[in-house]
């Protein structure tokens, strides 16, 4: 009988302990989230003060997850006029990472119309060249019809600190130059970034931006 007893007992063990191993592979609940997408979030106000225009403030608000990239902007292609974003994320590379997202926006306000857009990142090393642009299309007049852009290009000798120069394409404040070109300094504190600049230095259109950047 006790010969029975311990067979069977054994028996038990063998069936249940490959069970109990198997239970345990299984992924927790809390270790699938972790490997979902997360989103990302970005608040950004850029303040123009211009030598000859009116001063304003232009903020934008970004929300990623995965692919999905949304925007808000506010003063961007013209005072009082909003603009809302749907984009696809793509990233590629490692040493020399390129980040493309292209857009489609509508613009609504003081002038209204549809924008496809782009925002592109190139870091390699200290350094980041970044481009954001959109080609509005005025639904009243074609005389209406603009090219947005801004471009710049940055090195970060360290971690909390760049340098580099910016260029501003932008008819928001009623500047007509083709462009303005002009140096950058920023300064990075964990999630926050500060960046002043300074266009178009020496030409009457000359200003001067500054720049606040939260990530979340």
């Amino acid at each position: 009988m006790r010969i029975c007893v311990t067979l069977a007992t054994i028996a038990g063990f063998a069936v249940c302990a490959p069970l109990a191993a198997a239970g345990n592979s299984i992924p927790l609940k809390e270790d699938r989230e972790t490997n979902e997408p997360k989103w990302q979030f970005s608040l950004s106000t850029y303040t123009y003060l211009a030598q000859h225009a009116r001063d304003y403030t232009n903020p934008s608000f970004t929300a990623d997850r995965d692919w999905l990239h949304l925007e808000a902007r506010y003063n961007y292609e013209d005072l009082q006029t909003g603009s809302v974003w749907l984009g696809y994320n793509w990233t590629i590379g490692d040493t020399l990472k390129l980040q493309v997202t292209p857009m489609l926006g509508g613009v609504f306000g003081k002038i209204t119309g549809i924008a496809p857009g782009y925002t592109i990142t190139v870091d390699y090393k200290t350094l980041e060249f970044s481009a954001q642009g959109e080609y509005f299309f005025d639904v009243g007049t074609s005389s209406g019809n603009f090219f947005y852009s801004w471009f710049e290009l940055s090195d970060s000798p360290v971690e909390w600190f760049r340098i580099g120069l910016a260029i501003d394409r932008t008819q928001a404040s009623g500047s007509t130059s083709e462009g303005q070109l002009g140096p950058l300094i920023g300064f990075k504190y964990q999630d926050t970034s500060l960046t002043t600049y300074w266009l178009g230095p020496g030409s009457d259109e000359a200003k001067f931006v500054f720049a606040v950047t939260v990530n979340f």
